[in-house]
């Protein structure tokens, strides 16, 4: 019987030591979720987190050109140290999107005109050679997918959605790229066109504009249904090729959201 109790008698004082360190160990547990360990997953999360919010901010223009941007203010809105803020920051300024002058301060970028027009013949490269293939391969659901992004098209323009309707146009183009079957084509254009982007949403706000667009595209998806990759990827072209003309007429509009002056180019000629 002795036996029996022993070692009951110390699995309770076991259970009971355990159970008296586990409830002292609770408060250390919750002490410790703030430390050293947990920072560097946290800080890089939050980097990340802060980059994407930021270059959407700056590609939608929903931050604009010339825009100061206060490194206090994000990180308190995010309740991080400046540190993850800085190099989101830093992420930026390598893309174009943010410059940074150490004695003035932290400012959206303003769009370098001077790029636009090689960023637009880099991404007619890819997208005329894609929609050749997409007249050529694209099946009956593939082109019904197309299609149905017209009518989308449609709804954004009716609601008056610039961004709503800038995001239902990349759609069209990522599935143009899909149904051509390489849709790295759509992934490297979206490399080299950021700062394209961002003028184009300036063009949107004119009276017709995105009824325009919307013409131009269903004439591109209707020369992909009827596999004509020669009439696709003149379409294509022409369309493109538009967007380019139009550089001169919105930099004059709103001259304080792009880089460099008319002048410039005349100064060179001289």
């Amino acid at each position: 019987m002795v036996s029996e109790r022993v070692p009951t008698m110390k699995t309770n004082a076991a259970m009971t030591s355990n159970s008296d360190q586990a409830a002292t160990a609770k408060p250390r547990k919750r002490g410790a979720v703030k430390p050293v360990q947990r920072a560097p997953q946290r800080g890089s999360t939050a980097t990340a987190t802060i980059y994407r919010e930021l270059r959407t901010e700056i590609v939608a223009m929903r931050r604009k050109p010339g825009e100061p941007i206060v490194e206090k203010q994000i990180a308190e809105a995010h309740g991080v140290s400046r540190t993850p803020v800085r190099e989101a920051l830093l992420r930026l300024a390598d893309e174009g999107l943010i410059e940074i002058f150490p004695q003035s301060g932290t400012f959206v970028a303003r769009i370098p005109v001077d790029a636009l027009p090689e960023a637009i013949i880099i991404r007619k490269a890819l997208e005329c050679a894609a929609v050749r293939y997409a007249a050529e391969k694209a099946t009956r659901s593939q082109i019904a997918h197309l299609r149905a992004n017209i009518e989308l098209q449609h709804e954004m323009e009716a609601a008056g959605d610039h961004l709503g309707f800038h995001e239902a146009d990349e759609a069209l183009h990522a599935l143009i790229a899909e149904a051509a079957g390489y849709p790295g084509f759509w992934t490297l254009a979206q490399q080299v066109k950021v700062q394209v982007d961002r003028y184009r949403l300036l063009t949107l706000p004119e009276p017709g504009r995105m009824g325009h667009v919307i013409g131009e595209h269903a004439a591109i998806v209707e020369a992909i249904a009827a596999h004509d990759p020669a009439l696709a990827e003149a379409r294509m072209a022409a369309h493109l090729d538009g967007l380019q003309a139009r550089i001169g007429d919105i930099r004059g509009a709103t001259p304080y959201f792009f880089s460099g002056t008319p002048k410039e180019p005349e100064t060179e000629r001289g």
